[in-house]
Parts: structure tokens; sequence; C-alpha cells
């Protein structure tokens, strides 16, 4: 049985030698139908469609449709025949990349499965998620840090990988949970022991920071916690990744999460797509997103600083640095002197009061250029600074780089965030 034709395929031929992709004078311009291949509905696949649809919100052009079921190879081959220009999939096997090719249909791929030649592949920056989690711990004072993951998993090991560096470049080492009898089992990717689970946590140091690689191990972990008779978040502090909303409400306590960057990651997709299909772009890409931010919740809600004025002087900069709080206005909070303060932050964190309350405010500050359009005046009285000059100043000085570039890295251009209605970047 003959194929049908790839219009699309060969308007991107005529695109990529430079001359009109349009149809014939007087015909209508053809609307590119696009497939979106889906078949889990978790937390990060719907934020990843929500991107998706707010490309086509802002830019338009196509029409799309939503695949949620798992298909066969001659499923998959039959619905491909059906006069599509493109597909973006969150679960890319042989089978449908086999039918891409044989129906020239360019594939940008959503999963973690090794990137095969000639398929678009963008990801999460999974040693980005290890290491944020790692971060969050050492910002925390913590001195004990565990990780919780999934040996047979590759993108759970990278997110061990870039965790374990983090607390390694905080001067510290990470323990490492391995469930031995599962992996002998050939149980990858299922829920370790309880038991040896439970164990493993209570021999830890305590008070420990300790991170999984994904939500439903972290609430494993307080699973365990709960039949070792361990304190959340008191003597085990617990930091999941993904930041499924649902379950990590649901979680008693509830459970902090690292976010990661799904929405930017569907977005980045149906741009890519659009390049491709417009012959902007000569080939596959291969992409990290980065981590959002770590979402707190009951879970970590402590501090592993022994010293009393330390911990109430952080907790307070955490609460109030965004309205331009100052070190002398800390100081009561704290119930020392400011050359006492000094000593004690250097000795506990390692920095001062002072670069305290700046790296409160340049979170918030990578937050709000990520998630919105605010523009940058606008930025600067959310946190803390009189001047949007200052905060430039202030925000290279500490990252590396502007606030300007740092939003084009997270945001497309003319990009909303969803949920959002502010005004255009500035």
């Amino acid at each position: 049985m003959r194929e049908p034709e790839n219009h699309c395929a060969a308007e991107r031929e005529t695109a990529e030698r430079g001359s009109s992709a349009l149809p014939a004078a007087g015909g209508p311009p053809r609307t590119k139908r696009v497939l979106l291949h889906f078949p889990a509905r978790d937390a990060e696949s719907a934020a990843m469609m929500r991107g998706i649809a707010h490309f086509l919100q802002t830019r338009g052009g196509w029409t799309v449709h939503l695949d949620e079921g798992r298909r066969t190879g001659p499923e998959l081959r039959w619905q491909l025949a059906h006069g599509w220009c493109g597909v973006i999939s969150r679960d890319t096997s042989p089978a449908l990349i086999e039918g891409c090719a044989a129906f020239q249909l360019p594939l940008v791929a959503l999963d973690d499965a090794p990137p095969p030649a000639g398929v678009s592949k963008i990801l999460n920056d999974n040693d980005g998620i290890g290491a944020m989690g790692g971060e969050f711990f050492l910002d925390r004072g913590f001195r004990h840090f565990a990780f919780v993951g999934d040996a047979a998993s590759g993108w759970a090991c990278e997110r061990e990988q870039g965790f374990v560096e983090a607390v390694r470049l905080g001067g510290h080492h990470a323990a490492v949970f391995r469930d031995e009898a599962a992996a002998a089992g050939g149980l990858g990717g299922g829920a370790p022991s309880a038991g040896a689970l439970a164990a493993w946590l209570r021999q830890l140091p305590k008070p420990a920071g300790v991170m999984a690689c994904d939500d439903w191990r972290a609430m494993q972990i307080l699973a365990a916690a709960h039949v070792a008779a361990l304190q959340i978040p008191e003597e085990l502090s617990v930091l999941g990744a993904g930041n499924d909303e649902v379950r990590c409400e649901l979680a008693v306590p509830t459970l902090s999460s690292v976010a990661p960057g799904a929405f930017q990651a569907g977005y980045q997709a149906a741009e890519h797509l659009a390049q491709r299909l417009a012959g902007a772009v000569g080939g596959a890409c291969d992409l990290r997103i980065e981590p959002v931010q770590v979402v707190g919740r009951r879970s970590t809600d402590a501090l592993a600083i022994p010293d009393r004025a330390v911990a109430t002087a952080v907790r307070y900069i955490g609460e109030h640095a965004c309205r331009g709080l100052t070190v002398g206005e800390v100081l009561p909070q704290a119930a020392v002197s400011r050359a006492q303060l000094e000593k004690k932050f250097r000795q506990y964190l390692g920095r001062s009061p002072q670069a305290e309350i700046r790296r409160v405010q340049v979170a918030r500050i990578r937050q709000l250029l990520t998630e919105t359009d605010l523009p940058l005046k606008r930025i600067a009285e959310l946190t803390g600074f009189d001047y949007m000059e200052y905060l430039c100043v202030v925000f290279r000085r500490l990252t590396g780089e502007t606030p300007g570039a740092f939003r084009r890295r997270q945001q497309p251009a003319g990009r909303a965030a969803p949920n959002q209605r502010g005004a255009s970047a500035g």
C-alpha cells in the first residue's frame, strides 16, 4: 500500500532551499498539524503540555491532536500516516522513532531515554536538580547529607551525582542509599525495601538533609522514617524532586520538592519544532532545562544550626530580606552584637549576615525572572531594592550574568509565565 504524501516534508525542503513555502497563489495557507504523544498524565507531563499550549496561544499556526494511548508499532504507523507535520513525544519508543523517520516527520522527545540520532531531545538538567537540592541543605546549615536514588535509572543517577558533588564542593560527604536486595532481584525503579530504608535512616547522623531522586521515593522516605520513629523535619529534613503538587500536599508532613523546568521544556519543544518546520534550524537539538526552584513545605521546615542566635537571624532574614532588610534590623531578633553575629554567621554558614540577605534577594529575583514577565523596576520593588540599576549590579556580581541574560535563558522571547499577567519585561 502506498504511503500518503507528506506535504509538510515538501514544504520544509522548499524552505531549506530558500524558496517560499507558501501554497500556490489563490490557495489557502495550510495549517500545520502536530501530534502530541503523551501516554502518561503525571504532573510533569501536564506542565509540559501547558508550555506547549502557551506557545500555541502566543504564536499560533498549528492544530494539535493529543494522543494519550500506548500504541503498538502497527498502531503508531497507522496514526503517523494521517498527514502530520511533526511530533512531540513524552514516550519515545523505537517504533515511534522508526515511524517518524519513514514519514519524514521531525520528532522532539521530552523523555529521559537516550537520544537517538536525528531526534531532538529536550530534557531536565538532572545534574542541576541534584545540585540544587544539595545547595539547599548547605544553605540551611546542614552538616550531614544523604541521597536515596535508583541505580537502575540514568536520570536518577544524574541527580545523585549532582547532589553528591554539590555537597562535596561544600566540604562535606553525602551518604547514598542503594537497596541491594531490590537490585539483586531486578527491581530497578521499584520501591526500596521499607525495612532496609528505615534501618539506614536510623543510623544516619542527625540532623540530616535527605534528598530523594523524585517525589515518589521521597514519600517512601517519609513512610520509612515513621517506621524508624524519626521526627520530620527535626531529625531528618526530606526533599523530593519533580514538585508533583498533589502528591506533595497529600504527604504527611507536606513534602518540599525541587521544581523542574517542565513548563519551559514544553514551550522550548514547541518552539524548536516550529523552527524545524520553517527550515530555520537544520536538524535535531539536545537541550537541558535548568530546575526552577526548591518549593519549600513542612518536610524541610527546620534549620540545622545549633546556635540559636544564628538560626533565629537566618529565619528572620528569609522572611523579611525582600522588603529591604538591613543587618541592623536583624540584630534585635538575634539578641547579640553585630560583631558576635558576624563571627557566628561565618562560623556556621561561611558567609556574613549581609551576604545571606543578598542570597535570599537574588533567589527571589531569579524566581520572578523565570516565572513572570514583570519589568525589572517592579522586580526591584518586590525584592527590596530602591533602584533597578543597583539590582542589576548585585545580580551580576553574585550570578555572573545580567538579569536580562538570565531571563532569556529561562524564557523564550515573548513568553508569559502561566497564571501571571505581568507587564512586559524591562
